[in-house]
């Protein structure tokens, strides 16, 4: 679609009454969108969301139902960051089990000011039933002893992660694989045909 615009060949007269129109309506119609806009809106003040308590929501049955205990004994560079895990007291619930070791691996383990003690750890993880609350505490084992310039494990699995991933792509992602041969399919009336069980 194309838009011609024709020329303007009018008296200057004519001009001027056409522009003191348009500059009438303009005005009128900017008066009663000032007059509307200076009524007061009756929108609602803003209200925070209902704060949600994730332990009144989950479920109780997933949930395990007796106390468990996990400690793991972790070495720790010059940064604060676990390096390695040395040994680990299971509690015998894989997916309890699971969690504490995932989260030793990301553990940053400081004294209160700040300060890093080089050497080696143990991380205790114990679980209350009654209360859904899992507590950590820390307590050096041995200061030194360990590389201090090791690096952290969480960084070290991201790294595998990264370069695993880049390695294995493949260059082309398969198709599905039928699972009936479609030449050998039997005949639409010899189903409707064949009794069902």
């Amino acid at each position: 679609m194309r838009l011609v615009r024709g020329r303007v060949r009018s008296t200057v007269a004519q001009l001027m009454r056409a522009g003191w129109v348009a500059a009438c309506v303009l005005s009128l119609a900017a008066a009663t969108g000032a007059v509307a806009g200076a009524a007061p809106r009756s929108t609602p003040a803003p209200t925070e969301p209902p704060r949600i308590n994730v332990l009144q929501i989950q479920p109780k049955a997933l949930a395990p139902t007796k106390p468990l205990h996990v400690e793991l004994t972790v070495e720790v560079n010059r940064l604060g960051q676990v390096s390695r895990v040395r040994s680990i007291k299971a509690s015998h619930n894989y997916a309890f089990d699971a969690h504490c070791y995932g989260n030793a691996l990301q553990a940053f383990i400081r004294t209160p000011d700040g300060h890093v003690v080089v050497g080696t750890y143990v991380l205790t993880y114990d679980y209350d039933p009654k209360s859904l609350q899992v507590k950590r505490d820390v307590a050096l084992i041995k200061a030194g002893g360990v590389n201090p310039n090791a690096e952290g494990a969480a960084m070290n699995m991201m790294e595998i992660a990264r370069h695993s991933h880049d390695k294995g792509k493949p260059a082309v992602t398969p198709g599905p694989i039928p699972s009936v041969n479609i030449k050998r399919m039997p005949d639409l009336p010899q189903v409707m045909k064949t009794p069902s069980h």
